[in-house]
């Protein structure tokens, strides 16, 4: 029993790794984001879709990341057989996916009522 258990906890920390590379990727993309090449585009114009496409995408990813926990947790409910560690992180990851869409949506907000408040 204890061997199936250490194979559960190595998915575990691939997942967790796997999850770590995720918020990197996303963290350079947003800092591509905040910071475009000068050759990419000229001033004052936005890429076509750049900013549209990677909102799209990552509410996508948290979606997504939210069904498989959905997923996971009906099956523990049903008595298939889950490691109940599994669905523990899969909840998690699920949780922490959407507290930082939340962030980032508290971070937009406040950027357009700023910029609603500034003179013209």
């Amino acid at each position: 029993m204890s061997g199936i258990s250490g194979i559960g906890a190595g998915g575990g920390i691939q997942q967790i790794m796997a999850m770590r590379q995720q918020i990197i990727d996303r963290s350079q993309l947003l800092q591509q984001i905040r910071t475009p090449d000068a050759d990419t585009s000229a001033p004052g114009s936005t890429p076509a879709g750049g900013f549209t496409d990677a909102l799209k995408s990552a509410l996508d990813s948290v979606n997504a990341t939210q069904a498989k926990a959905e997923g996971i947790s009906q099956a523990y409910e049903k008595g298939e057989t889950v490691d109940v560690a599994k669905v523990m992180l899969a909840r998690q990851e699920a949780g922490v996916a959407f507290e930082a869409t939340l962030q980032v949506r508290n971070k937009l907000l406040t950027a357009y009522q700023d910029i609603m408040r500034m003179g013209v």
